[in-house]
């Protein structure tokens, strides 16, 4: 098997935490970036049909995302600096509802993150500069998106904002900008 998975991270149900085997010699190294093979092996049964990419600079922090009505699998890495990756339950009923559980991902620990549906997602470049790759369930429906300010107190992520920027330098979209709380978005659905 080229993979092996941490499952259930930080005790919520369906993330996973997948690191590939690397092979490497003097020459460089070789991964297999995804074998649908070794996912079904550990029990994790998806079916991909688009592959994104995304480039950003240091403190570029995108997300909190999530789609409301075509939901998506992920599955994320990085190819290129490092991000800080994290993924809120937001599955009603869960027990973990509300919890989040965040990741450094990087071009050099070659990690990858599984986020089911369910789930708000988001990452902040740390590094200089980042490439951002990831798998998805569902095609793109650009009039589903939903978000969750990043900086939302009841959800509490730690962000570990680049050496030598504040929280109010992290650079986001317009939208991300205004974001609702977790306490609106319960109170929209009645959670």
């Amino acid at each position: 098997m080229a993979i092996t998975v941490e499952k259930n991270v930080n005790g919520i149900e369906g993330l996973c935490v997948i690191t590939p085997k690397v092979f490497g010699d003097d020459r460089g190294y070789f991964i297999e970036t995804y074998s649908q093979r070794d996912m079904e092996a550990e029990g994790l049964n998806y079916t991909f049909v688009q592959d994104n990419q995304s480039a950003s600079k240091k403190g570029v922090l995108r997300g909190l995302h999530f789609q409301k009505e075509y939901a998506q699998d992920k599955l994320v890495r990085v190819i290129s600096g490092e991000v800080y990756d994290v993924a809120v339950d937001l599955r009603p009923g869960s027990p973990t509802f509300g919890k989040h559980y965040g990741i450094l991902l990087s071009a050099e620990n070659k990690k990858q993150f599984l986020v089911p549906k369910g789930f708000a997602h988001g990452f902040l470049v740390v590094s200089d500069f980042a490439e951002f790759c990831y798998k998805v369930t569902d095609f793109y429906h650009p009039n589903d998106e939903g978000g969750l300010a990043f900086d939302d107190p009841d959800i509490n992520v730690q962000w570990p904002i680049p050496e030598g920027m504040t929280k109010a330098d992290l650079i986001l979209s317009d939208k991300d900008k205004i974001n609702p709380s977790f306490k609106e978005y319960c109170a929209e659905r009645g959670l």
